[in-house]
C-alpha cells in the first residue's frame, strides 16, 4: 500500500548526495531532497514515497554550505536537464571523485595506487546531442520543448538553455512555435538535436505523417535557421531527413588529424571538447608504441579506434551495433588508416570468446562499455593478460564491480583512476581506470 505523505514541513541536515545529485537526509528512512548540498541544515517537504526513500522537494535553505552558488540559468529547480548548478565547478568535481573513491572502496575493494587529475573542458554550452521532450498544452493553446520537469512528466518551459550546445540553446522557443502550427501538434512526442562541427540536425519523433503545409513550415523553419530536420516515424532505423540529401555529419580529433563522420541517430559523446582531451588523455594512458597490438572493445564508430590506430601497429574495433561497425570502417578509409579492422559482436554474449578476433595477441586493451559494464568480458580480458588495460565508464557501480574482479578474481593490479567532467552540473559520472597484470 501507497503511504500517504504529510504535507508538513520537515528539517534535517544534508549528509551526502545521491546518484542523481540530491541531497540525502536521514528522518526515519532516507530522503532524497533535490536542490540540497552535503552540510546545510534544510527545511523539505516530502513528495514521493518509495519502500526505501522518501524524495522531497526543498523548501528552504537554513545554513547554505560554502559551496553553494547562484545557478546560472533561470529554469534551474524546475526543468531536470542538470542537477548541480547550485554547486561550485571545482567541488562538483571534488564530490564526483569522492564518489568514484567510494564505488571502488565499497563495492569493488579496490584502491588505485594514483588518483589521476580529472579530465575537464566547457561547464556550459557543451552539450552537443541531448534528447527533448515536447509537448502541445491544450489549456496553453501551445507546444513546448525542453527537458523534463523534476519530479514530474510535464516538460519545462524554457526560453534558454545554458547547457545545450549552440544554436539550439535558443531554439526552444523557436521549436515550440513551429511544433503548434503543424497539424500534427500532439503527435510529436521527442526533438533529438545533433550539433556536429559544421551543421545542426533536429530528429522530430512523429506519430502521424505531416501534412503537405506541415512540411512546408518544417522547410521553411529549416531555411530560416540554417539547420537540418530528420523525421523519425519509427524506430531508429526509420530516421530520414526532411529533404535529400542527408546531412552529412562529423566532428575532428585536432591531435590526430582525425574527422570522424556519423548520422544524426548514431551515439556519440555529447561533450565535443572534453571527448578531444578524453581521447589524448587515454592514448596517452594506454603508452602505446610502434609495435603495439590494440583491442577496442565497444569501439563505436571508431572515436578511440582510430586515435590509436595513429600510434599502434594494428587495432581491432569491436562493436555491437552493426551501422556504427560500417560508419567505423569508412572512417578508417577516409582518414587514410589501414591498420584498424572493425567486426561487429554481441560483447554481452558468453560466447564472446569463440571469436576469432578475440584469441589475440593483444599488447593493449581499451574498453568503453555502455552502463551495465563489461563483466561477460572479464574472464576473456584475463586471458588475453594484456600489458595494459584502460577501462572507461559511464557508471562507477559497474566499473567498481568489473575493477574488484579483475583485481581479485583474475590477478590484476589498478593503478590509477580517475573521473573525466563529460556531464558538468549534473550528478552523472566518467571516469577512467588504468590496470596491468599482476606481477
Amino acid at each position: 500500500m501507497r503511504r500517504r505523505l504529510s504535507s508538513e514541513p520537515e528539517t534535517g541536515r544534508v549528509e551526502s548526495l545521491n546518484q542523481d545529485g540530491a541531497g540525502v537526509v536521514h528522518a526515519g528512512k532516507a530522503v532524497f531532497v533535490a536542490g540540497a548540498l552535503p552540510g546545510e541544515l534544510v527545511r523539505f517537504v516530502r513528495r514521493r514515497a518509495h519502500s526505501q526513500y522518501d524524495e522531497a522537494e526543498l523548501d528552504a535553505v537554513l545554513e547554505p554550505a560554502a559551496a553553494r552558488v547562484t545557478p546560472r540559468c533561470a529554469h534551474f529547480g524546475t526543468c531536470g536537464g542538470c542537477a548541480l548548478q547550485h554547486l561550485d565547478g571545482a567541488a562538483q568535481l571534488e564530490i564526483k571523485q569522492q564518489q568514484l573513491r567510494a564505488a571502488l572502496e565499497r563495492i569493488g575493494k579496490v584502491t588505485p595506487r594514483e588518483w589521476l587529475a580529472p579530465v575537464t573542458g566547457p561547464q556550459w554550452q557543451y552539450r552537443r546531442r541531448a534528447r527533448l521532450g515536447a509537448r502541445y498544452v491544450r489549456s496553453r493553446e501551445r507546444s513546448m520543448v525542453g527537458f523534463r520537469e523534476r519530479l514530474s512528466s510535464h516538460v519545462a518551459e524554457l526560453r534558454h538553455c545554458e547547457v545545450l550546445s549552440a544554436p539550439v540553446d535558443n531554439l526552444l522557443e523557436p521549436l515550440g512555435a513551429l511544433l503548434t502550427a503543424l497539424s500534427i501538434r500532439e503527435r510529436v512526442p521527442q526533438v533529438e538535436a545533433s550539433v556536429a562541427d559544421e551543421c545542426t540536425v533536429l530528429v522530430l519523433r512523429v506519430l502521424d505523417a505531416p501534412s503537405d503545409a506541415d512540411r512546408l513550415l518544417l522547410l521553411e523553419f529549416e531555411a530560416r535557421h540554417g539547420l537540418r530536420l530528420y523525421l523519425q516515424p519509427g524506430g531508429l532505423g526509420t530516421v530520414r531527413p526532411l529533404r535529400e540529401p542527408e546531412a552529412m555529419l562529423d566532428y575532428v580529433l585536432p591531435d590526430f588529424k582525425l574527422r570522424l563522420k556519423f548520422l544524426p541517430s548514431d551515439f556519440i559523446q555529447i561533450n565535443a571538447e572534453l571527448n578531444r582531451t578524453l581521447v589524448t588523455r587515454v592514448v596517452q594512458l594506454l603508452e602505446l608504441d610502434e609495435q603495439s597490438r590494440v583491442l577496442d572493445l565497444f569501439c563505436g564508430l571508431g572515436n578511440f579506434t582510430l586515435a590509436m590506430a595513429r600510434q599502434a601497429a594494428s587495432v581491432v574495433g569491436v562493436e555491437g551495433d552493426a551501422g556504427l561497425v560500417a560508419r567505423a570502417a569508412g572512417n578508417a578509409t577516409a582518414n587514410g588508416i589501414a591498420n584498424a579492422v572493425f567486426h561487429s559482436a554481441n560483447l554481452a554474449s558468453a560466447d564472446i570468446d569463440f571469436a576469432g578476433w578475440a584469441r589475440g595477441p593483444y599488447s593493449h586493451v581499451l574498453l568503453d562499455p555502455p552502463r551495465i559494464g563489461a563483466r561477460e568480458l572479464l574472464p576473456m580480458l584475463a586471458r588475453l593478460a594484456p600489458r595494459r588495460l584502460v577501462y572507461v565508464s559511464c557508471h562507477p557501480g559497474s566499473l567498481a564491480r568489473d575493477l574488484g574482479e579483475l583485481v581479485h578474481e583474475h590477478g590484476f593490479k589498478l593503478l590509477a583512476a580517475g573521473v573525466a567532467d563529460m556531464f558538468p552540473q549534473t550528478a552523472h559520472v566518467e571516469s577512467v581506470a588504468v590496470l596491468a597484470p599482476g606481477a
